[in-house]
């Protein structure tokens, strides 16, 4: 026992002097666009079961462990315009994965429960200070009701993304 928190003590000390001797960049600021594709088959209307969304997105990564956030526009989602607010927890560098939390506005109206996702991706130093991430995710969504169809849709949903993020 006393040699497992030697280790944990040694390994938190080391930790916080590589990280002291890292570079201060943590920051990342970027914008993207994703193609979604909702997994349900959607019978209704002329309702369009995917098509592209446009992010701006921060991220905040000061080791292998970081966070970010994502503001999103999917223009005419299921028939209506939305807008998607998420926060993620990101573990890895150039492969990375992630778990998130977010919800939806649609016509001006908040969902009453939120989404969940996983993303995995591939984040590479294009120059210094500039990344692309491209990554691939899954949204698990609540059953949706769309333009008064008899029956709820399960809007889980497929994205898959680009995105340039400068680094500060």
């Amino acid at each position: 026992m006393k040699s497992i928190i030697a280790l944990m003590v040694s390994a938190a000390l080391l930790t916080g002097f590589t990280a002291a001797q890292a570079e201060t960049r943590n920051h990342r600021v970027g914008f993207g666009v994703n193609y979604w594709y909702a997994i349900d088959d959607i019978d209704v209307g002329d309702i369009d079961d995917s098509g592209l969304s446009y992010l701006v997105t921060y991220q905040y990564k000061p080791s292998v462990v970081g966070i970010q956030l994502d503001g999103e526009m999917l223009p005419d989602r299921l028939g209506e315009d939305a807008y998607a607010a998420a926060g993620y927890l990101v573990v890895g560098g150039a492969i990375y994965g992630s778990i998130g939390v977010g919800i939806l506005n649609v016509d001006g109206e908040w969902a009453d429960d939120p989404f969940y996702a996983l993303r995995l991706g591939l984040d590479s130093e294009l120059l210094p200070g500039i990344h692309l991430d491209i990554s691939g995710s899954y949204r698990f969504d609540s059953a949706t009701k769309i333009d008064d169809a008899l029956d709820d849709y399960d809007t889980d949903t497929v994205f898959l993304g680009a995105a340039a993020r400068f680094e500060f």
